[in-house]
């Protein structure tokens, strides 16, 4: 199942560019991100309720290393939303987009390294290609 929510993710994360360079038209790149933090945590909370989830929030309270990396989780996603948000101002879609997700790539070396888990070979030729690409995409 994990496939069809990353396939998802990638969707709605191409909406987010497409959406947000509209949106971005006229506005600060900084504020137009807190508006989208704010949205965005209307709406997952009220998943949350919907799902009678809500009760799970409190055990993640009750956990304090848990809570702490969920901040910093929440800390690098509004850094990397500011930055993301400031790139597709000013720059094409098609190449933030593609830079941007060299992300994936960053979070299997730290997953790695950090982590633990295990990297294959072919693992290492498909994260050297999405290097690859995302260097040809933005040279041209």
């Amino acid at each position: 199942m994990w496939i069809v929510y990353s396939l998802l993710s990638a969707i709605f994360a191409a909406l987010v560019a497409i959406f947000g360079k509209i949106g971005l038209a006229k506005l600060d790149a900084n504020s137009a991100t807190a508006i989208r933090a704010i949205v965005m945590a209307i709406f997952t909370t009220l998943i949350v309720f919907f799902q009678g989830k809500f009760s799970e929030v409190s055990k993640i309270l009750e956990d304090k290393r848990a809570l702490l990396f969920i901040i910093f989780s929440g800390m690098a996603g509004a850094l990397s939303w500011i930055f993301y948000f400031t790139a597709i101002k000013t720059g094409k879609v098609a190449e933030v987009s593609v830079l941007d997700k060299t992300s994936a790539v960053m979070a299997a070396i730290l997953a790695f390294l950090i982590l633990g888990e295990k990297i294959n070979k072919t693992s290492i030729l498909g994260l050297a290609l999405m290097t690859i690409g995302a260097i040809l995409v933005v040279l041209k």
